[in-house]
């Protein structure tokens, strides 16, 4: 397929990925499910005029989500990808994490390094400008929290409790928030706003191999946590293409 150019291009792309997923039963499908929810969203808010300059944000949008899109062939092809999407993606093979741990790598992976580049490629010199209208789409990326949370009960119900009850698991979602991956997005695009292309490189390179090292408190958040996680999972009820189904409704 070409590289989205529109919103609607990228949700559709986001579409045969999640139908891909669900015939393959394949755990990347959560994130894909999710994040078109995400895009409906951001395109709801451009065409009510939500944002200060609509178009601009589309541009922002398809550059975003094209990282991702890119991420996802690149693994499948077994070609080059940043080590965030590469750790992400290869927990995809694995039995253990909940859908949640799957969302969040995704999250963690996508805003923590892709959201800032795309923000600076959009923006040039004059990232500044940009500064309210990235507040409100993180907005509504804010809505990724509340929903993941209303989804994940439809799995397994249990699963508020013990995230109110047990202290561990608390603080291995408020480390991995929305607000702290959101607000690091904006500092990174402020690091290499204007940068030349080898400058930028070099600036991604060192930005993935820093983040990357925080997966490990998402994979393995302690023992407590890891034994609580795994009750969880075992819990969880219909097949990966269920799960995605609920995800994506």
């Amino acid at each position: 397929m070409p590289k989205p150019n529109s919103i609607d291009a990228v949700i559709a792309a986001l579409n045969a990925i999640i139908q891909q997923c669900k015939n393959e039963n394949n755990p990347l499908g959560y994130f894909a499910a999710l994040y078109q929810q995400v895009s409906i969203k951001v395109r709801e808010g451009i065409a009510n005029n939500y944002f200060d300059d609509g178009p601009r944000m589309e541009k922002l949008d398809v550059i975003f989500a094209n990282r991702y899109l890119d991420a996802f062939d690149a693994y499948h092809k077994n070609t080059s990808l940043s080590l965030l999407w590469n750790k992400a993606s290869e927990q995809s093979k694995n039995y253990r994490p909940i859908v949640l741990q799957h969302l969040l790598l995704g999250i963690h992976a996508h805003i923590s390094l892709d959201l800032g580049v795309a923000a600076a490629e959009i923006s040039g010199n004059d990232l500044p400008a940009l500064k309210n209208n990235f507040d409100k789409i993180n907005a509504l990326l804010s809505l990724l929290v509340n929903k993941v949370q209303d989804d994940l009960a439809k799995i397994w119900p249990s699963l508020k409790i013990i995230l109110q009850k047990t202290k561990n698991v608390k603080i291995f979602f408020i480390d991995f928030s929305m607000q702290l991956s959101r607000d690091g997005a904006w500092e990174f695009a402020e690091s290499i706003a204007g940068k030349t292309a080898p400058e930028l490189e070099q600036l991604i390179l060192l930005r993935d191999q820093k983040v990357v090292n925080k997966f490990t408190i998402i994979t393995s958040p302690g023992f407590i946590a890891s034994v609580l996680l795994f009750i969880i999972r075992i819990g969880e009820k219909g097949t990966v293409a269920e799960k995605i189904e609920n995800l994506g409704s």
